[in-house]
């Protein structure tokens, strides 16, 4: 049953021009003033939400983003900024790419949050889908094996460093410590410090291709399925069941999983679809050729593969993929009904910021949910409106 509420926010611009005919993803630059102008979205966003009895805002890691959609490099420094100005929301990794740090830098930098902030960040973990950030900063990416490997070992470590009071390493890629003498003996092993108060470290992984779907579920590690359609999300979800409880984790189908949608609340369907198209469509602009649309024709068939469509979508198909909810507060409760029938043991739910929906609207659609569709499934009223 559904007992959370998050938000994710990837950390967008303020666009101008917006929607499938306004300025081309690739031709949008912006100065460094305007760069940073999502930093204190973030802020007003996480107060909003702490206000509001959300669970957790999770944030994006990307670099480079000239483009202004995705800007923000680092969420663990992020996230604890935003638990100095909030009081009870929790800050999910959404999440580090690894290959792009050692991963001992990233695990000293996770406890330490983990204390500062009495345990509200949420450590999450990806593989990267960027060539420009990725090889940039020094690891494979376009070479799939390559990147899945070196993440696999990348996350070995990461383990030991959480999970062990001391600890060695020797892999393909990394040698942990290194074979050298320190103050009169020879160094054989290491300790994180400081390591996590909060034992064991929970941790989230995106599900895309499901390519390593069997990977996250043998190491129990939590699953996320975002934007992508009801036919290939409920396939995604039962294979993960299906491998969690070959691993020995005997859970519910759902559970250890979540779910995150693109939305939008009015009094009726087509008036929300017309108010939410454009920047939909500014969305899939910038994310249709990184491969990011998880939708499947009638036989079950990928888009982008043989036989299925491979153009960009509109929110018409979304909404039919059940990707997206446009809707009445009413008709909303009513679809995560039936999404907790779908999936019973499923306990987090994801609402995604549309990419160019302007703050103030999206702070508006927050607050009806929270006080018209989340005391359903929490029980919680929230009275703080949407102005």
């Amino acid at each position: 049953m559904i007992k959370r509420f998050s938000v994710l926010y990837v950390g967008q611009v303020d666009f101008e021009n917006v929607g499938a005919n306004g300025t081309p993803a690739d031709e949008r630059r912006y100065s460094n003033d305007k760069l940073i102008e999502p930093y204190r979205h973030a802020v007003e966003l996480a107060q909003h939400m702490d206000e509001l009895g959300f669970y957790c805002l999770w944030t994006a890691e990307h670099h480079f983003q000239r483009e202004g959609y995705e800007v923000f490099p680092n969420l663990t420094l992020l996230g604890v900024h935003l638990a100095g100005v909030t009081k009870k929301l929790k800050f999910g990794a959404g999440f580090n790419i690894v290959p792009m740090w050692h991963p001992l830098r990233l695990a000293e930098d996770f406890a330490m949050a983990d204390v500062l902030t009495g345990g509200r960040l949420i450590f999450g973990v990806g593989r990267g889908y960027h060539s420009r950030e990725v090889e940039t900063l020094g690891a494979p990416m376009i070479d799939n094996d390559a990147n899945k490997e070196l993440f696999e070992e990348q996350m070995e470590i990461i383990f030991k460093a959480f999970n062990e009071e001391s600890f060695s390493h020797k892999g393909k890629y990394y040698t942990i410590p290194a074979d050298v003498p320190y103050r009169g003996y020879q160094l054989k092993d290491i300790t994180l410090v400081p390591r996590p108060i909060n034992l064991p470290v929970e941790i989230w992984q995106p599900i895309a291709s499901g390519r390593t779907l069997d990977y996250i579920a043998q190491k129990g590690i939590k699953g996320v399925i975002a934007l992508t359609g009801e036919v290939l999300a409920k396939r995604l979800f039962a294979a993960y069941h299906e491998a969690a409880n070959k691993a020995g984790r005997q859970i519910t189908l759902g559970e250890d999983m979540a779910l995150g949608i693109g939305f939008y609340i009015a009094d009726s369907q087509e008036e929300a679809i017309n108010r939410v198209r454009p920047y939909h469509d500014e969305r899939y602009k910038w994310f249709a050729p990184f491969g990011f649309v998880r939708y499947t024709d009638a036989e079950g068939r990928p888009w982008g593969t043989p036989g299925a469509p491979v153009r960009v979508p509109n929110i018409e198909d979304g909404v039919q993929q059940k990707a997206w909810f446009c809707g009445s507060p009413d008709e909303f409760i009513k679809y995560l009904r039936e999404m907790e029938e779908t999936y019973p043991g499923m306990e987090d739910f994801i609402l995604q910021w549309p990419e160019g929906m302007p703050w103030p609207e999206f702070k508006n659609q927050l607050a009806i949910f929270a006080k018209e569709v989340m005391p359903a499934f929490t029980g919680q009223t929230s009275a703080v409106g949407g102005d």
